[in-house]
Parts: C-alpha cells; sequence; structure tokens
C-alpha cells in the first residue's frame, strides 16, 4: 500500500498551524521546516510529528520546501501550507488515489476564504494547484516566491478540496501583501523585468477590473469588493517597489 507524507514550511503560523496538522492525521509522515519561527510554532509541530527542522534563514518559498522533500521517508508528497486544511473527504479521496493510480501528480481545488468569508467568484473563482505528486515522477521549482510542481507524467484531478484561510484579520492581510509584493518584485529583477510608475499604476487598475468586473467579484458582496482591492494594491505596490528596485540596480547599489 502507497505511504503518504506531507511537508510544510512554516514561520510564526502558531495562530493556524494546529488546525492544519489535526487535518493530516491520517497521512504516515509530517516533515516539517520552520523559519526560526519567534512563536511556539514549533512546539505545537512537536506535538504532531517528531520531524520537525528549525533553519536559521528563509530562502525563500521554492528552495524551503525542496529542504522539506529531501527528508521525507515516502514517494507521494502532499505539500501544505499552514493556513491550509484538508478535508475529511479529501483525506479519503488522497488515500484511496495514491493506492492505485498511473498519474504523477495530482492537481487539487481550493476554496478560499477572506476574513472569514468563503469566496466563490473574482479571481479565486475555480482556484486550483498540483500539491500531491510522486517525487519519483515530479519535483517542485525553486522559485522564491509561488513555487510551483512541475511533472514528468500525467496529471489527474481530485474533486475534494483543500480549505484556505490566507487572512483571518486585515492585519495578516497587510503584512502578507507588504512581504509578498517585496518578494515579487526581487524575483521579477532577477528575470531582468523592468517597471515604472505607470506600469505599477496599469497592473494595478487592471487587476481590479479583472477580478472584480470581469471575473464577477462583485457577486460576493462586499468581501468580493475587498479582495479585488487588496489584489489591485498588491499588484500595484509590486511594480512601485520593481521600479524603485530597478533605480538602484541602474546607480549600482544593488
Amino acid at each position: 500500500m502507497s505511504k503518504l507524507s506531507v511537508i510544510i514550511v512554516t514561520k510564526n503560523e502558531a495562530h493556524n498551524i494546529e488546525d492544519c496538522l489535526k487535518s493530516i492525521s491520517f497521512a504516515d509522515e509530517i516533515v516539517v521546516f520552520d523559519s526560526s519561527s519567534t512563536d511556539n510554532t514549533v512546539e505545537i509541530c512537536k506535538q504532531y510529528t517528531p520531524k520537525v527542522t528549525v533553519t536559521p534563514d528563509w530562502p525563500g518559498d521554492g528552495p524551503q520546501k525542496n529542504r522539506a522533500l529531501a527528508q521525507v521517508s515516502n514517494d507521494w508528497i502532499l505539500c501544505l501550507d499552514a493556513d491550509e486544511r484538508v478535508t475529511p473527504a479529501l483525506a479519503l479521496e488522497i488515500q484511496s488515489t495514491i493506492a492505485q493510480t498511473s498519474h504523477a501528480a495530482f492537481d487539487i481545488p481550493y476554496q478560499s476564504t477572506y476574513c472569514g468569508k468563503a469566496i466563490r467568484f473574482g479571481d479565486w473563482k475555480g482556484e486550483s494547484h498540483i500539491r500531491l505528486f510522486n517525487r519519483r515522477l515530479a519535483k517542485i521549482t525553486p522559485d522564491i516566491v509561488h513555487c510551483h510542481v512541475q511533472t514528468q507524467g500525467s496529471v489527474g484531478k481530485l474533486r475534494a478540496s483543500i480549505i484556505h484561510h490566507p487572512f483571518h484579520h486585515l492585519g495578516a492581510l497587510l503584512h502578507k501583501m507588504n512581504d509578498y509584493s517585496t518578494q515579487s518584485a526581487k524575483a521579477l529583477l532577477a528575470k531582468g523585468r523592468k517597471a515604472s510608475l505607470m506600469t505599477a499604476i496599469s497592473h494595478g487598475l487592471w487587476s481590479f477590473f479583472r477580478g472584480y468586473l470581469l471575473k464577477l467579484g462583485c457577486l460576493d458582496g462586499r468581501e468580493g469588493f475587498l479582495l479585488a482591492v487588496s489584489n489591485a494594491q498588491g499588484t500595484y505596490y509590486r511594480y512601485l517597489k520593481l521600479m524603485y528596485l530597478c533605480e538602484k540596480q541602474q546607480k549600482g547599489d544593488l
């Protein structure tokens, strides 16, 4: 019978991690890599698995997840973030699927919430990610921000969803927006991308228009509007930060 390993990377996720760990109690192995949390994330994790490693640095999303991947014992891997939950239906589907399949990986649908409300439309409508994979036939990319799984074989699709709680409150949203826009700007700079003030403004406006109107985020009510604004702000600041990074690079300050 195929066994499952779950990998999770953390940093100051004490408010999230226990619910995540409880949802994967069915797994044969849980591997956690923590980036020197200053809260009690590590202590909570050690209550659920002996395989907890604390690193002194944060090398980025992909590099840290690949560190965790190198420590697993099984071929089938479920890659989760601390703010994600596996539903009972998904747990059963994963177990039955990996017992007999020819696919190299599986795409899993997401049900995300915004400050407590489930989002049905907008940029998060139809969201899914490849998170379940056979490590002999797939790998995690080394991207610093939003890494993904690349496969050498076919990709199936599961029916049950991962529940995603990215923002419990506005403070967390603002913190994550600032962090992600900074990391994304650095990643774009490394790829040779450039930006101006007009780039930032136009990308931000397009993000709002796409999410709120084209993808019907307006049907999610107040939270649909707030999500569209949040995504637009994140996009605007990403390119604004890239603009300043480009200027520093031209002056030789980087």
